[in-house]
């Protein structure tokens, strides 16, 4: 799927469709084909080949949902457009943690109801984008399709900051994600039995809160000393998650969820200066191009992770530390920028 995702956002910001068209309609188009795909699964999926075309079909379709619906939220926002993004990120987050609270002891839903019920979501969602939510002031459209936009964007030094930064936090984030049940469960040998999948959206939902908090707190100091902050915080978590395994309960649930606190804080606050520092009619094509390197990033770090971690056990997510250092280097000259 992360494969699927990355085509999407190329293609999408090749062609500059989130500039060029009218992005509630591309959002509301590409909800429906990806809950489509996802959904199709349990009648379609009779082969491993089926399964993973199927898989493919939904991350495309999602290039057209994420991005777009960040473009969607800066052509209503200016000034405010890291709260505004904090809400929109927030949603997501809450929105990724969600299987895990249906598969929780709480519901215990088999797996077709799961992609039943998330792929009903994401067709009401991109409904209501569709029917409520129109063209925003700030909307600047492309009025023609220009294949060197991708490279007119990183010509800023502020996007290149700002880029790469994204880049470094991205390296971590989807890794830790995708390894938080692994992580439950390496504290779980020998000991006491936890509802994993419970606790695993406990942690990933509590970053949901984050990015509206950092959304707010961006209004007082700006969006790179937030992404600053957050980052700093998330990567001393890298460094010191070889020690959270040999924790209490409780003190390792604590520890983990102010791991998912910080390291989707920053998230919204990177594509509001992402957005702020492109050229403003591919504000679309630059969040769609950032957001398809940075999951390229992400097959990278989790594939690394999960060929080291039955050698390194408790000490493989130190391998994460780089995207947090790398992503402060580039981001220390917006950070010391004034508001």
């Amino acid at each position: 799927m992360q494969f699927g995702f990355i085509a999407g956002t190329l293609v999408f910001a090749i062609f500059a469709i989130a500039d060029r068209f009218d992005p509630s309609k591309v959002f509301f188009i590409s909800s429906a084909l990806a809950a489509i795909a996802n959904v199709a699964i349990i009648w379609l999926a009779k082969s491993t080949a089926t399964l993973f075309a199927l898989r493919f079909i939904t991350g495309f379709f999602l290039a057209g949902i994420y991005p777009v619906g960040m473009k969607i939220a800066a052509d209503w926002f200016e000034r405010s457009l890291g709260k505004a993004l904090g809400y929109l990120v927030g949603a997501l987050v809450i929105g990724t943690a969600f299987p895990h609270l249906l598969k929780s002891n709480l519901y215990t839903l088999p797996w077709k109801e799961v992609l039943i019920v998330t792929s009903s979501f994401a067709f009401i969602g991109g409904l209501i984008i569709m029917l409520f939510v129109g063209d925003g002031p700030y909307r600047k459209p492309a009025t023609h399709f220009q294949p060197t936009a991708i490279f007119q964007v990183f010509r800023s030094a502020d996007f290149r900051s700002a880029a790469f930064g994204y880049f470094g936090h991205m390296w971590e984030l989807y890794t830790f994600w995708a390894f938080v049940p692994v992580m439950l469960l390496l504290w779980s040998n020998n000991r006491q039995a936890t509802n994993i999948p419970l606790w695993s959206f406990m942690i990933i939902a509590i970053g949901g809160i984050s990015c509206v908090a950092g959304g707010y707190v961006s209004q007082k100091i700006g969006s790179a000393r937030v992404a600053f902050c957050s980052l700093l915080c998330s990567g001393i978590c890298c460094l010191a998650s070889f020690s959270f395994f040999k924790l209490p309960l409780p003190l390792f649930i604590l520890v983990m969820l102010v791991w998912g606190f910080f390291v989707i804080a920053d998230s919204p606050q990177f594509s509001a200066l992402v957005s702020q520092t492109a050229v403003p009619e591919y504000k679309g094509t630059a969040l769609t191009i950032v957001t398809s390197i940075g999951f390229a990033i992400t097959i990278g770090s989790v594939q690394l992770l999960d060929h080291v971690y039955h050698i390194w056990r408790n000490a493989v997510f130190l391998l994460l530390a780089p995207g947090p250092l790398i992503g402060l280097l580039f981001l220390f000259r917006l950070a010391k920028q004034k508001q």
